[in-house]
């Protein structure tokens, strides 16, 4: 399939002065003044192969010199389906991580870890390697990564400290662990179905997602202009001729969620995701879309946006995007050829 990575831990404990901070409200610490636009990059599924390991300094350099450019997302595959999930490699992610000059918000995919029971992966424990993931890239829950860091709400109380949402020039974005290989469900190698603690994993990773999604768009109403939303795993593949209930069903509750609290928004929803390599922005949720009785919604949601960012080994660019907080419409972009 296509849907196909330590520094130490550091926060077995955490203060209650922390612990409090992480129960504020979507952060504002990191919010453009509310009549000022707001533009930030997005990447993910990079690096994929050697070749893009050897230049991603160079995609990390041009998105630093870009003066429009003020913050980061990085919508997660760190590396290859077919490559080794080792510690070492982790750790050079995050050292290309910690040059971004702007704050850099991450959230995993499911090479980083989900995929890695693989022989090519290293035959790992998938759940072994998801805390590896967690120590090397989220060693400082409520904070985000990069020169610049900035506080951001987590869920880091609940074992999640990689769900984070915050706000930017008016708008309610929230980061989501929502990964691709059915959200971490596709049995691992010598197995027919899921063990048990693997589905454990999902159901309670899920509900964080499922709690996240409602708080920021409760935060988000009569307050916020749009909800924007971010995750590694594209839903709503349109590669994918005859989807199977079988590689979706994990997302089914998700999805759900999604459309039921966008279609009570009066504001636009973006929904930004990785993972099937190609750009691309529709309407997956809008009157007409088999995908609504493909994961059996009631109501549509017209006003929800989906943009894929382009990925893998042919991505050639960023996507540069503008929050607008006085014109329409809310959210602009750009693509952005890299310059080597």
């Amino acid at each position: 399939m296509r849907r196909e990575l330590s520094r130490p831990a550091r926060v077995l404990a955490v203060t209650s002065v922390v612990l409090g901070a992480l129960a504020a409200p979507v952060s504002t610490a990191s919010a453009a003044p509310g009549n000022a636009p707001s533009t930030f990059a997005v990447i993910g599924d990079i690096p994929y192969g050697t070749a893009q390991i050897a230049n991603f300094h160079n995609v990390v350099d041009q998105i630093n010199a870009d003066p429009k450019v003020s913050f980061v997302d990085h919508l997660g595959d760190i590396k290859s389906g077919s490559s080794t999930c080792d510690d070492a490699y982790f750790a050079f992610i995050r050292q290309q991580f910690d040059r971004f000059q702007d704050p850099l918000v991450y959230t995993p995919g499911d090479n980083e870890w989900t995929d890695c029971h693989r022989a090519n992966n290293g035959s790992y424990n998938p759940l072994e390697r998801l805390q590896a993931v967690r120590n090397t890239f989220f060693d400082r829950p409520g904070r985000t990564l990069g020169q610049q860091s900035v506080g951001v709400s987590s869920q880091a109380r609940r074992g999640l400290p990689e769900n984070v949402s915050y706000t930017r020039a008016g708008v309610a974005f929230a980061a989501l662990h929502v990964v691709g290989s059915d959200n971490s469900l596709l049995p691992w190698t010598g197995n027919t179905a899921p063990t048990p603690e693997q589905a454990a994993e999902e159901q309670r990773r899920t509900q964080g997602v499922i709690d996240l999604i409602n708080r920021t768009f409760e935060q988000a109403e009569g307050a916020r202009r749009a909800v924007v939303l971010m995750m590694q795993a594209d839903m709503f593949d349109p590669t994918v001729g005859t989807p199977n209930q079988s590689d979706y069903s994990a997302f089914t509750p998700i999805v759900r969620t999604v459309a039921q609290r966008a279609a009570e928004f009066e504001g636009p929803v973006y929904l930004l995701n990785g993972d099937s390599h190609q750009y691309n922005a529709d309407h997956p949720l809008a009157p007409g879309s088999s995908w609504l009785s493909f994961y059996g919604v009631d109501t549509a949601a017209d006003n929800l946006t989906r943009i894929t960012i382009d990925g893998a080994t042919g991505v050639n660019d960023y996507l540069r995007m503008t929050v607008n907080p006085r014109s329409s419409p809310v959210l602009t972009w750009e693509r952005v050829p890299f310059s080597s």
